[in-house]
């Protein structure tokens, strides 16, 4: 038998999720459902290390739904992304996440951020999918995990939240803090999500 001493620590990475609902369920608005959905996803992953206030924000792209209830959480976890974001899906799944369409209305969408510095699958796909025009994005998904999220730096919905949970992190790619790419948003923006 193993003395407790002799174990070696575990290496837990930093996960930043970000949480998003518009489509009630029967018994469940979809205020609900985000801390619900925050309870479940950290049970499944790890530690909770912060959480954001909720937020109510405009659908994307505008006039696709009825308002969103977005908020976001970083976890200490010793998973992968990939196992990650299977955990993730399961949880959408609990709620009753249908994929129907592109950006379409949703029960619960749960979105991995970021894993520490990790870049998935590379720098250069990475940076392709950060440049892809907004027209193809309505059309193309991709077929594997992006990290950094790809449209990170873009969507004030997720970095209004992150601002309150991780100001300090950096992308490994552009370099930028998450404060920074909230401050390079435009005012207009970052007015639309408003605190509950």
């Amino acid at each position: 038998m193993q003395k407790t001493s002799d174990k070696l620590p575990q290496f837990r990475s930093l996960a930043l999720v970000a949480v998003g609902s518009n489509e009630k369920m029967v018994q469940l608005d979809v205020t609900s459902i985000v801390s619900s959905a925050i309870h479940l996803s950290v049970e499944a992953l790890g530690v909770i290390r912060v959480k954001s206030r909720l937020f109510r924000t405009p659908a994307f792209p505008s006039g696709s739904g009825p308002d969103f209830v977005n908020a976001a959480f970083s976890v200490e976890t010793n998973l992968d992304a990939n196992s990650i974001l299977e955990r993730l899906h399961e949880v959408e799944n609990e709620f009753g996440r249908e994929r129907k369409a592109r950006w379409s209305s949703r029960t619960l969408d749960l979105d991995l951020i970021a894993l520490d510095d990790v870049v998935l699958p590379d720098r250069q796909i990475q940076r392709d999918w950060v440049e892809l025009p907004l027209e193809q994005q309505v059309v193309q998904m991709p077929t594997e995990l992006i990290l950094p999220h790809p449209r990170l730096q873009d969507r004030a919905f997720v970095l209004v939240p992150l601002l309150e949970v991780a100001p300090d992190w950096v992308h490994p790619v552009t370099g930028e803090t998450v404060r920074q790419m909230h401050d390079a948003l435009p005012e207009k923006l970052r007015q639309e999500v408003q605190p509950l």
